[in-house]
């Protein structure tokens, strides 16, 4: 899709992988893209994470780089369309990649899903290498430029505080602030956003928060694990349940390393100490990730990344909104990591920001629009994390009638899912953004479920 450059000016308030897919996609409207981030950045990728570890290095503002990270299908997808070729790079670099059901192991309530190869690509990779790939594609794109060891100070508004006119910086050691005037600022600086404290500086209404408090904890450590180990899948995931509220996962990563993440709720989190850990790691509802750790080597102690709970703005349900300033990803909604849609749904977003402007034009963007078009975006991982949030003992979410029969439902439809690969295809579907929960109760999915459920109780 070919779309006409303004020749204008847009501000990128972040620079981790919301602000980078913004900034890319925002190349195709304006002829300057500024990212302002706190954080020192480079345009560095040497490809070779063997060579120069510097490729793994986690940034300040991303504590949770340290810890396991995966793109879904969609978020792939999206990559993909922004940056063609990426996946086959990547792999080439030394990524592993394989199947996205056929090579990653998923359980779910105790039930190992069954695995069988659907023809979609996965990668298994760190958070920092992956950044470092997309920030160098990014920083290489005429037009765009790079503040560094720079914080956001606010926005600026036009006299009638009708349109936001720029970003308010200012870099570090600096004396005073400046305002840095653009045509478009989108905020993309993560769950710390001031978006609703600068709305109401301006007067407008903040959007109305929904929370969901899991008091969620990753406890990690990286490993030199023998590959042979996962038996040809690149990733183990073993997902939390009613029963065994905390998981775990396995994730190999370039330079023959593998991340190692043990995660619970609501206070139940994993000992930082060696045996401590390990005997976590034994308690989970299946051996698969504790059996890998016996048998590889630790590369460093264990870190914790603390997580409140999911949080989503409600920036759709505004009546007013200032021209020239948009949200996006987790500024907008933050989603329990456990579930790994965060960066995959900050790329669709982006990509609804790309069509809303090819639609309203640069001058005419609405935000409101933009809000709107990616509500559904949200709607669907929102209803699966915080669904699958309710379920678990001592969360504070949904108790109502049809919460509760989903939830059973789903119950059954794991059990069957680990020996009938259409019931385990549908739900890896869902789990990757390509089709909505709903796809779940369809005629031919439900009969299977229910069919399989009796014999088991036969």
């Amino acid at each position: 899709m070919r779309h006409e450059i303004s020749g204008g000016h847009a501000v990128v308030l972040g620079g981790s992988m919301a602000g980078l897919l913004t900034a890319r996609v925002l190349t195709e409207h304006f002829s300057r893209v500024t990212i302002v981030e706190r954080d020192e950045l480079t345009g560095e990728w040497a490809g070779d994470p063997e060579a120069d570890p510097r490729e793994r290095e986690v940034r300040r503002g991303v504590p949770q780089g340290r810890h396991a990270h995966g793109l879904l299908a969609a978020g792939l997808n999206v990559v993909e369309e922004l940056f063609p070729g990426a996946a086959e790079e990547l792999a080439g670099a030394g990524v592993p990649s394989g199947d996205v059901l056929g090579n990653v192991r998923f359980c779910a309530s105790g039930h190992r899903l069954r695995q069988v190869p659907i023809g979609m690509t996965a990668l298994s990779f760190s958070r920092p290498y992956l950044e470092n790939y997309l920030r160098a594609k990014v920083f290489a794109l005429p037009g765009v430029r790079v503040r560094g060891g720079t914080d956001v100070v606010g926005v600026e508004a036009d006299a009638g505080r009708a349109r936001v006119i720029g970003a308010i910086v200012q870099g570090r050691g600096a004396g005073r602030a400046e305002v840095l005037p653009a045509d478009l600022v989108v905020d993309a600086t993560g769950r710390g956003s001031r978006a609703p404290r600068w709305l109401a500086e301006l007067g407008y209404e903040r959007p109305r928060e929904e929370e969901l408090h899991v008091d969620l904890a990753y406890v990690s450590r990286h490993f030199k694990v023998d590959p042979a180990l996962l038996d040809g899948d690149i990733a183990i995931i073993i997902g939390p349940s009613a029963a065994a509220p905390r998981g775990g996962a396995v994730m190999l990563q370039e330079a023959g390393r593998a991340v190692i993440t043990l995660f619970g709720i609501l206070g139940d989190h994993a000992p930082l100490d060696d045996a401590g850990w390990r005997a976590y790691a034994r308690r989970l509802p299946l051996p698969y990730v504790a059996d890998v750790i016996d048998a590889s080597v630790p590369l460093d102690d264990a870190v914790k990344f603390r997580y409140p709970g999911s949080t989503r703005h409600r920036y759709d349900r505004l009546r007013r909104f200032p021209k020239g300033f948009a949200v996006l990803g987790d500024a907008m909604c933050s989603f329990n990591p456990m579930y790994g849609q965060g960066m995959s749904v900050a790329g669709v977003e982006a990509l609804r920001l790309r069509d809303q402007l090819a639609l309203d034009g640069v001058a005419r963007f609405d935000a409101l629009r933009f809000f709107r078009s990616v509500r559904p975006v949200i709607d669907i991982p929102w209803q699966i994390a915080t669904g699958g949030d309710a379920a678990l003992p001592g969360v504070n979410g949904p108790r109502d009638l049809p919460t509760r029969m989903v939830n059973r439902y789903l119950e059954r439809l794991y059990a069957v899912a680990a020996r009938d690969e259409v019931v385990s295809l549908a739900f890896s579907r869902v789990t990757n953004l390509l089709d909505p929960p709903a796809a779940l109760l369809r005629p031919g999915i439900a009969a299977r479920v229910l069919a399989g459920r009796r014999m088991a109780t036969a």
